[in-house]
């Protein structure tokens, strides 16, 4: 599948590992996009999540604020937290007319039992909504860990399936892993994707730096494999939790394993210590990469 052209930074190499990298932010960062704003690259993807208790109105003005600071929004849609399908289109229809949004990710959500009629991803999919408003580029998850609730070879169907209904809607995919602390994990991943032919641009998802304890509770919730030997490739020791962490041991590692078989890959940051923490720790490491 072609690259689409609202992705203008995977049509060059990467000078570093962080070149063309994306970010998440929640609704309640917008004073932190703001003070970090002039110190991120222009046409920066920035995913906005849906979280529960975070109101549409809030998620609408936060990727406006994305578009007006020149960055590329991306608005999270979680299929069982969305109470009906009005719901659903007034939400596109805004948040490409107000926000100029071109892309959507879209996630299945946590909740076992759905708020409205949207069961998965691919239900939100085979609306047609997103295709009818503008939307030229659907992101969906892949998980290099695995899922909570399905096995391997179910993960790869659910992804392939999805992928070729968004072809076949004239959309592009955009593949955002779960984040990780292990870069031989996302190597084999790749390696699997592409043995599999999806040739879709991948964004390995990594985590920010931030207090050990704190990427440990996500790492719990989120179902990463966080075994004290997978710890200690990422610089982390579990006898020793007071401190903080940064990704630069498993960058060096994927920096020195990724070739061109393992496709189109960039970046996707979860500031978990902060949106700001994050952009400086970004250009620190471009600076010393240059």
């Amino acid at each position: 599948m072609a690259i689409p052209a609202i992705h203008p930074n995977w049509a060059r190499s990467a000078t570093s590992m962080t070149d063309g990298y994306s970010l998440e932010m929640t609704a309640k960062d917008r004073p932190a996009l703001a003070e970090a704003g002039a110190r991120i690259a222009p046409d920066t993807p920035v995913a906005i999540t849906f979280l529960p208790g975070e109101s549409m109105e809030a998620r609408i003005a936060a990727a406006a604020d994305v578009r007006a600071l020149g960055l590329e929004p991306m608005p999270h849609l979680s299929a069982r937290r969305i109470l009906s399908r009005d719901e659903l289109e007034q939400t596109v229809r805004r948040t490409v007319a107000e926000a100029g949004a071109r892309r959507a990710f879209l996630v299945a959500g946590d909740p076992p039992v759905p708020a409205g009629p949207f069961e998965d991803t691919m239900a939100l999919i085979r609306t047609g909504i997103f295709e009818a408003n503008g939307i030229v580029a659907i992101g969906i998850a892949g998980h290099p860990d695995g899922h909570p609730a399905m096995d391997e070879a179910a993960c790869w169907a659910a992804l392939e399936a999805k992928r070729d209904e968004i072809t076949r809607r004239g959309m592009a995919t955009l593949i955002v892993t779960q984040f990780g602390f292990d870069a031989d994990v996302f190597l084999v991943w790749l390696e699997k994707l592409r043995a599999r032919g999806v040739d879709c641009p991948v964004r390995i998802g990594v985590p920010g730096p931030a207090g050990i304890k704190t990427l440990l509770r996500f790492a719990a919730h989120c179902g990463v494999g966080a075994s004290a030997s997978v710890l200690s490739k990422y610089g982390i020791s579990l006898t020793k939790l007071l401190g903080t962490a940064g990704p630069d041991a498993m960058l060096e590692k994927m920096s020195a394993g990724l070739t061109a078989a393992h496709g189109p890959v960039r970046l996707h940051f979860y500031p978990f210590g902060g949106l700001v923490r994050t952009v400086d720790w970004i250009n620190e490491y471009e600076a010393r990469h240059a």
